[in-house]
């Protein structure tokens, strides 16, 4: 088997990233995706912006293993493709506003009569409905409303702040292939086809909820003592650098003093125990000799100390720095590639290792611009004469 998706046809009319990396996903495990875009200008992120060759590096990081597909959706002859396209099609995944696919003629309630199997995921920003579900919205919008900008922030510099990558687009479109494989496994044992909703909205906070509403989850919790993570997180510097630590237990918490050379804290009964230093008075003395003594040391002579005191820790890698390190080698994270047209580019390979159905990401590149139309259309039974007609007509 190419992966455990392996004989699934998925339909991708999304565009950006909520929807295309939900799809990729789904073709990284085997599943045949068409990517199904406007003729002529494609979708949005094939705008020029680090491009190379008809492909950018956004559309790369968003759509290799699936099939390039060009329809005209507003002409009746392009809707006809798609919806013959639909009668032997597992999954349809769309990220239209609320109400575009049903004037289009591409809403669940049709794909689905004409097959009462097909799984059909909507993504949207905010729902099908409420106050703001007319109104456009990209990932930076959605951290905002979901607590991710509330607590960006250093110690240092206690300014609400953006996470600089886009994290709910990507939570939403790992929300949305785990529902969709999940609905697949439904299907199997007898449920049928069904309609999936993902909010972008509500898959950035379930995502967030975990760790970023400790303080908030237990109701009149004020008096309670603790601290939430995003309250501990931050980056130390030492004297050539900066380096990440993080202690949770109490011999982790004993490793870091001896680590740095301050083995007496150990028994100071501000910072003895968990109680102790969630003290706010204790906790800012401490913090202020942590500081301190962290800056006292090289980078690469306190990583070592950690080290032997098995205390969590590691560099605060560049970039450029990612693909030297040790580790990632090691585990062959990266994947290099060499397309025709784009020439050589790098990705990070899947995460999930599965030893009976292994994923191949290399399977397929990322499409050009209906590089496999006529392909697809052959297979849909086409002649040569009529998909000619459907060019003359700018169908495709």
């Amino acid at each position: 088997m190419t992966g455990p998706l392996e004989g699934i046809k998925v339909i991708d009319v999304s565009a950006v990233v909520s929807g295309p990396l939900a799809a990729m996903i789904l073709g990284d495990q085997g599943a045949d995706v068409l990517k199904v875009e406007p003729p002529k200008i494609g979708e949005v992120v094939r705008l020029p912006n680090f491009e190379r060759g008809g492909l950018t590096s956004l559309f790369i990081n968003c759509n290799r293993n699936k099939r390039g597909v060009t329809l005209d959706l507003s002409k009746p002859e392009g809707i006809d493709i798609m919806h013959r396209l639909i009668e032997e099609t597992d999954v349809f995944i769309q990220n239209w506003r609320p109400g575009a696919a049903e004037r289009m003629g591409l809403g669940a309630e049709t794909l689905r009569r004409i097959n009462p199997n097909l799984i059909y995921c909507s993504i949207s920003g905010f729902g099908a409905t409420g106050p703001y579900s007319d109104q456009r919205v990209y990932d930076p919008i959605i951290q905002g409303l979901t607590g991710h900008a509330g607590i960006q922030m250093s110690p240092d510099f206690p300014i609400p702040d953006l996470v600089r990558n886009i994290v709910a687009d990507k939570s939403t479109s790992y929300t949305a292939a785990q529902a969709i494989t999940a609905a697949l496994f439904a299907r199997d044992r007898g449920a049928g086809g069904q309609l999936i909703e993902v909010p972008m909205i509500d898959a950035s906070l379930a995502f967030f909820w975990p760790d970023g509403m400790i303080k908030h989850t237990l109701e009149d919790s004020a008096d309670l003592l603790g601290k939430s993570l995003y309250e501990t997180y931050r980056l130390w510097h030492t004297q050539d650098g900066q380096i990440i630590y993080f202690v949770a237990s109490q011999v982790e918490h004993e490793g870091l003093f001896r680590a740095l050379d301050h083995p007496e804290w150990i028994d100071d009964p501000r910072f003895a125990t968990t109680e102790a230093r969630m003290d706010p008075e204790n906790a800012e003395v401490l913090g202020g000799l942590l500081d301190e003594a962290i800056r006292s040391f090289t980078t690469k002579t306190l990583l070592q100390k950690m080290n032997e005191n098995e205390v969590p820790n590691g560099r605060v890698l560049s970039l450029e720095e990612v693909f030297d390190d040790p580790q990632i080698q090691h585990n062959g994270s990266i994947l290099e590639f060499d397309h025709p047209s784009a020439g050589k580019y790098r990705q990070a390979k899947p995460a999930a290792r599965f030893s009976g159905t292994p994923q191949d990401p290399q399977r397929r590149m990322p499409p050009l611009l209906g590089e496999h139309t006529e392909e697809v259309l052959a297979e849909l039974g086409l002649s040569k004469e009529e998909i000619t007609t459907l060019r003359n007509k700018a169908v495709f």
